[in-house]
């Protein structure tokens, strides 16, 4: 069973130990506007479809975007999906209002789980 914490800059960070957490903190996280937070659920190499054809690749850039997004205070809801999961990786998704996530995610060397390929919103 792996270790539910991850050491924060403030605080202890529960992490995805199961790829359906991933879903759940990123709207926990989200909707408080925890920028580090939703960070952390992506491996350090991921990459994160933006609008127009633009990819945010690695936590820098991915820490860019989230900074913009949830500093306009907004509330994340939806139906995080059950995983469909081959060896250590799993696809998750989440519905939501007006679309559906598509990620991959990879079991980590520590037992948690982490996206490495983030598209959210397979509809747009």
């Amino acid at each position: 069973m792996p270790d539910t914490t991850q050491p924060g800059s403030t605080e202890d960070r529960e992490v995805a130990a199961e790829p359906e957490d991933l879903g759940r903190l990123f709207l926990a996280r989200a909707s408080a506007g925890d920028v580090e937070g939703v960070v952390a659920l992506y491996q350090a190499d991921a990459v994160l479809a933006l609008a127009g054809g633009e990819v945010a690749a690695g936590h820098a850039a991915i820490r860019r975007f989230y900074s913009e997004l949830l500093g306009a205070g907004r509330a994340f809801a939806g139906d995080v999906r059950p995983a469909l999961r081959s060896g250590d990786l799993a696809l998750t998704t989440t519905r939501f209002a007006g679309g559906v996530t598509a990620e991959i995610a990879r079991y980590q060397p520590d037992g948690s789980w982490r996206w490495v390929v983030d598209q959210p919103n397979v509809l747009a």
